[in-house]
């Protein structure tokens, strides 16, 4: 199975229902037409416009020009078209595969059976959702809610404030989390969460008989781990000691731990590194030895994740979306996942599985909605669906039961829900700050991280030379005056 990429939750297929049925064609107030030089054209008049699939690093197109047009677009269209539910009916867009839905599915049909309240979902295709909420802005046709991939500044200024939902202390919601905008307005809930951690090849430490923690409230450094990993690489004849995803998310994740920040913003929106970050990538990059770790996946794209199933690895450092898979493909040996380093910080990258939205339409849905949303996050409601469509919650405390038969994976949702708790707030520092790009119109459309540091894992550049350029690329791409 191909490894999961920078950012990062499952890609779209990798999540388990029914193929996404097409959605019809509705009526709208306004489209956007372009031009055989392809400019774009306003017209107004009645025209048929046309998981959220759990996506590796939700990245965002750059918005900046398109954000100033969408505004245009949105005062020519008018807001008065009566868009929108009703107090009795709403409207929900989600994008996930089949079986992901099936706890959407659970709780609209619950709520319509308590409230008397119709919420009409609508599973559209992946491919083109993003695509079709900018199209339903610009005909003010937008859902009342809808579990979006990221932030849009075409559509962003129509959202519902859900600061009420976020910080109901009955919810327990991780506010490390949340996209907020710079007024403290709560413009988006996670749907679900998804964090980085590594899985072992329990069958070779218990023939090396090296033990290994299992409790969050006894973890190891990754000094300790790296010592042990080697231990029964030696011990046992295998190739490698660890495989580690090509990912910056996954780079974030241990360079936290290790008490850097990574690449981090001053207040000025300056990006630069410090000393525990230098100290910590250079450390990853002696990890490169073809013992340790393999050259190959970080300087030419090898899977680590099938080098981690053929059994002749010790340990993967990879994320939570891979344990349904394992819990599926894994045969060879028994595995298990084990609490993240800390060396000293209790941390990972954590990213939102999906972004739960409310969109202000009119008075009577807008109203509808945030009650909706409101019994949706109430503790007993959210492990159902969180139980139902196999989510890592955003609450804490819900200890939900998962439908595994596999007690390894069993083990691994209790683990990562021990955890994720547990975490320091950087851990949430790049989820957050995707969000503050995307609404001024700004994305890292291209991570250098990889590229740079596959160089210095060849030999071609320092650790330290590879940090500057990636400093640079983010200064260039989401840094001030960019």
């Amino acid at each position: 199975m191909k490894a999961t990429r920078p950012g990062e939750a499952a890609p779209p297929g990798k999540r388990n229902l029914l193929q996404n049925a097409p959605v019809p064609p509705r009526l709208a107030p306004c489209s956007v037409q372009y031009d055989e030089k392809g400019s774009k054209m306003t017209s107004v008049g009645v025209r048929r416009s046309r998981r959220l699939g759990r996506g590796g690093i939700r990245r965002v197109v750059p918005l900046a020009a398109v954000a100033t047009a969408g505004v245009l677009l949105l005062s020519a269209c008018g807001s008065g078209s009566g868009s929108g539910g009703t107090s009795k009916s709403l409207t929900f867009w989600i994008s996930t595969v089949p079986g992901q839905d099936a706890g959407w599915k659970k709780l609209v049909a619950q709520y319509k059976k308590e409230q008397g309240v119709d919420v009409k979902l609508v599973n559209i295709p992946y491919d083109g959702y993003t695509t079709k909420l900018k199209n339903a802005a610009q005909a003010n046709s937008l859902p009342d809610v809808a579990a979006v991939p990221s932030l849009d500044p075409i559509w962003s200024n129509k959202l519902i404030d859900l600061k009420s939902i976020a910080e109901n202390k009955t919810n327990k919601i991780n506010t490390n989390f949340i996209a907020k905008d710079s007024s403290g307005k709560v413009l988006a809930i996670p749907s679900d969460v998804t964090a980085s951690g590594m899985f072992i090849n329990k069958s070779l430490f218990e023939k090396a008989g090296v033990a290994f923690p299992t409790s969050p409230d006894k973890t190891w450094t990754w000094t300790d781990f790296i010592k042990a990993a080697n231990t029964v690489r030696e011990k046992t004849g295998v190739k490698y000691s660890l495989t580690f995803d090509q990912s910056p998310s996954r780079l974030r994740a241990m360079v936290y731990e290790m008490g850097g920040k990574y690449v981090h913003a001053d207040d000025s929106g300056k990006f630069s590194v410090d000393d525990a970050t230098k100290k910590a990538v250079n450390t990853f990059v002696g990890w490169n030895d073809d013992k340790t770790m393999p050259k190959s996946v970080w300087t030419s794209g090898a899977d680590p994740s099938a080098m981690f199933q053929s059994g002749d690895v010790v340990a993967y450092w990879s994320g939570v979306w891979q344990v349904a898979s394992f819990a599926e493909s894994v045969k060879k040996f028994e595995w298990a996942s084990v609490p993240t380093p800390a060396q000293p910080v209790q941390a990972s990258d954590v990213n939102a599985g999906g972004m739960m939205v409310g969109f202000n339409n009119n008075g009577d849905a807008a109203t509808a909605t945030t009650k909706f949303m409101s019994w949706l996050y109430e503790p007993d409601h959210y492990r159902v669906l969180c139980e139902t469509s196999g989510f890592l919650p955003v609450e804490s405390g819900l200890n939900p039961k998962y439908p595994f038969t596999s007690e390894a994976a069993q083990a691994a949702f209790k683990l990562y829900n021990e955890e994720i708790p547990l975490y320091a707030p950087i851990s949430g520092y790049f989820n957050g700050a995707q969000t503050e790009w995307v609404l001024k119109g700004k994305s890292i459309t291209e991570d250098p991280t990889k590229t740079e540091l596959g160089k210095a894992i060849n030999g071609q550049q320092s650790a330290d030379k590879a940090l500057e350029n990636i400093v640079a690329g983010y200064n260039q791409q989401v840094g001030t005056g960019s």
